[in-house]
């Protein structure tokens, strides 16, 4: 398969959220069909959910040669890696990683949605996005992340200063 690059987000709100990010990040950065292009900053955000402590969002740039349900399949064992266990919808996580985009792929499996289905909702995945793929349009609207970002309430989401997931 070509390189293709590819989005995700990354969460956590339970344990050392910013060194499994970081773990994670650089997880991501070792296998060998994975490139780190680039992070967003790192921004606190009000969970969704049942109550829960706050979660720490980022997103990266990947380029892979890896099949969407592969790349989906690493992020599920990179996840595992740092102790995530499915438990409650929405719940606490110690680590989540989601696939938002892959090219211009648009793709529904029983395992996996691409463009991921609620990205267009939530201000904790587009205002990260929109920092590091503003420009990257989304294949089903043709609209830019960064427009997208701008037409939802930014409310909650703030932006942790100071703060790199790579190394």
């Amino acid at each position: 398969m070509p390189t293709v690059s590819s989005a995700i987000a990354l969460g956590s709100n339970l344990g050392e959220s910013l060194i499994i990010l970081k773990g994670a990040v650089t997880a991501l950065g070792r296998h060998p069909n994975i490139s780190t292009v680039l992070c967003s900053s790192v921004y606190t955000t009000a969970p969704i959910g049942p109550p829960q402590p706050d979660y720490y969002n980022a997103c990266a740039l990947l380029e892979t040669d890896l099949a969407p349900e592969e790349l989906l399949r690493t992020l599920l064992r990179i996840e595992a890696q740092f102790g995530r266990v499915r438990r409650q919808r929405w719940g606490p996580r110690l680590l989540d990683l989601d696939l938002l985009l892959f090219g211009d792929v648009v793709m529904t499996t029983p395992t996996l949605q691409i463009p991921h289905p609620r990205m267009h909702e939530r201000a904790f995945v587009l205002v990260p996005l929109a920092e590091v793929a503003g420009d990257w349009r989304d294949p089903i609207s043709g609209k830019a992340i960064a427009q997208i970002a701008a037409a939802i309430s930014h409310q909650g989401v703030k932006k942790l200063p100071g703060v790199t997931l790579l190394a």
